[in-house]
C-alpha cells in the first residue's frame, strides 16, 4: 500500500506536465488566430501580375473581399463609409473571391464580366480576381463564411490583424482604422 501512495502523486504530477506541454505545442500562435491570406498569384483586372501578400506596398493594408456579386454594395460602403477613395494614407484593394471554374476560358469570361461592372481605370487596378475555393479562403483568412463581404487589415506577410464582415459600421471602421494606422514596433 505504502508503494502505491507514493507513486501516485508522482504518475499524476507527471501526466499534468506532459498535458501541459501537449497544449502548450498544440495551441495557436498569437499570429494566425486572426487568420492568414493564402498566398495567391494573381492577376488585377488590369492585367499587371499580383502576388498576395508579398506586393503589399505598406505595412498594413485593407482588403476588401466579396464573395458574391451580391455583395458589392456591402464593399462599395466600406469604400465610402470610409472615404478611401480620398484617404491616400491607407493601402487598400478588392479581392474578389471566385469559385475556380476549372478552365482558362471560363475564367476569362469571368475576368470580362467583372471588367465591364468595373470600367474605369482605377478601379480596375485595385481589383484582383481570385480563382478558388472560396469557403477554403474564407477559413483560411479566418472568416466566419461567405455570406458577407470581409473587410481585413492584413499584414505583409498576410497574416489578419483585424476583421469585420458585412455592411459598413462606423465603431468596426474605428477599429479597422486604428489598427491599419497602428506602429509595429
Amino acid at each position: 500500500m505504502k508503494t502505491t501512495t507514493f507513486w501516485t502523486p508522482t504518475l499524476a504530477w507527471l501526466g499534468l506536465a506532459g498535458l501541459a506541454l501537449v497544449l502548450a505545442f498544440a495551441a495557436p500562435d498569437e499570429g494566425n488566430v486572426m487568420g492568414r491570406l493564402p498566398t495567391i498569384s494573381a492577376k488585377r483586372l488590369d492585367q499587371q501580375p499580383f502576388v498576395l501578400p508579398f506586393q503589399l506596398p505598406a505595412e498594413r493594408s485593407l482588403a476588401l473581399v466579396a464573395y458574391t456579386k451580391h455583395q458589392r454594395e456591402e464593399v462599395q460602403s466600406w469604400v465610402r463609409g470610409m472615404k478611401l477613395e480620398a484617404d491616400s494614407a491607407i493601402f487598400w484593394f478588392r479581392l474578389s473571391v471566385l469559385n475556380d471554374p476549372g478552365s482558362e476560358t471560363a475564367r476569362s469570361e469571368a475576368e470580362k464580366r467583372l471588367m465591364a461592372r468595373y470600367p474605369q481605370a482605377s478601379e480596375r487596378a485595385r481589383l484582383v480576381p481570385v480563382f478558388t475555393n472560396r469557403e477554403s479562403f474564407a477559413r483560411a483568412a479566418g472568416g466566419s463564411g461567405t455570406d458577407h463581404a470581409a473587410v481585413l487589415v492584413v499584414d505583409r506577410n498576410g497574416r489578419v490583424l483585424a476583421r469585420a464582415e458585412g455592411p459598413y459600421d462606423e465603431a468596426k471602421a474605428q477599429a479597422l482604422r486604428e489598427t491599419l494606422l497602428a506602429r509595429s514596433d
